[in-house]
């Protein structure tokens, strides 16, 4: 029944296990004097907000298991400490696929060698059930699909990044052959 990150774990601790207790949120520096840890599970707490700087100090961590909780999304900052990471555990949570959910998924995608689960949209309803890759690059879909023919018609259909990589080739290549010149600006 833990409400809160206890301040007295020995520092040369190696695998720590705080799952299944009450801590809705982890603070800053929560475990900065355990340097050594190597893995951190935190599932089935009902976690709602991480401070940027809560996992601060961690630089060994290479699994952690943040799932059945109640996180929505991660501020910019959450994950920067954790350089060894290889597995992410983040099943069972109400993400919401908004602008605010763009940090965890470009995090993991510049992190390719980080093994995660579980990043589905929850809210809102319209997106319920969507990968959050497929969330964030119709984030950028504001043309209707009629007006350019760029665009693929099977796009509510989720492709893997490999497969949307190719075709934004395509793309571009079919962009030029019409002299259109496109440019974002994100």
């Amino acid at each position: 029944d833990l409400k809160k990150v206890p301040g007295n774990i020995p520092p040369d601790i190696v695998k720590l296990d705080l799952s299944n207790n009450k801590i809705r949120q982890l603070r800053a520096k929560e475990f900065e004097d355990v340097s050594e840890l190597k893995t951190l599970n935190l599932n089935s707490n009902g976690i709602a907000y991480i401070d940027p700087a809560a996992f601060s100090g961690l630089n060994n961590l290479e699994e952690l298991d943040l799932s059945n909780n109640s996180l929505q999304n991660f501020e910019y900052g959450v994950l920067e400490d954790l350089y060894f990471l290889k597995i992410l555990w983040l099943r069972e949570n109400p993400w919401r696929c908004d602008y605010n959910i763009h940090y965890l998924f470009y995090w993991l995608k510049h992190h390719y060698d980080v093994h995660y689960n579980g990043l589905e949209c929850k809210m809102p309803e319209e997106y319920k059930g969507w990968s959050v890759g497929k969330y964030v690059r119709s984030y950028y879909e504001e043309c209707p699909k009629d007006k350019l023919p760029i665009y693929p018609e099977t796009f509510d259909l989720d492709k893997d990044d490999e497969e949307w990589e190719r075709h934004k080739e395509q793309s571009v290549q079919t962009v030029k052959k019409h002299g259109v010149i496109v440019t974002v600006i994100g």
